[in-house]
């Protein structure tokens, strides 16, 4: 489970995105999902372009975005089928239909 949410703040998520971005050198799967998640965080919330008077500035999302689809890549090649069911447990529900009761 993500340590980031909702409520994290930008400095939170900044420091997850640069704490986790060792995931290939570290060659950690559980990284690169944090980096993931830090990315997507990121690109949701910096704009692109702040303007405040005369003044401007602009984020270089495609820098962000570049990152996160090689992350993606990454992950998809070092992610076992054990890992996707730590990741993502899937519920299982009997079928009642039939049963006395």
């Amino acid at each position: 489970m993500s340590t980031l949410s909702s409520s994290s703040t930008l400095t939170q998520v900044e420091n997850a995105y640069d704490d986790n971005a060792s995931y290939a050198e570290d060659q950690s799967v559980t990284k690169c999902r944090a980096f993931i998640t830090a990315a997507l965080i990121l690109l949701r919330r910096l704009p692109s372009t702040a303007v405040k008077g005369s003044n401007s500035i602009s984020n270089r999302l495609e820098g962000i975005e570049n990152r996160l689809k090689k992350a993606e890549d990454w992950l998809a090649a070092h992610t076992t089928d054990a890992d996707d069911v730590q990741a993502a447990p899937r519920v299982v529900r009997a079928d009642m239909r039939n049963s006395r009761g």
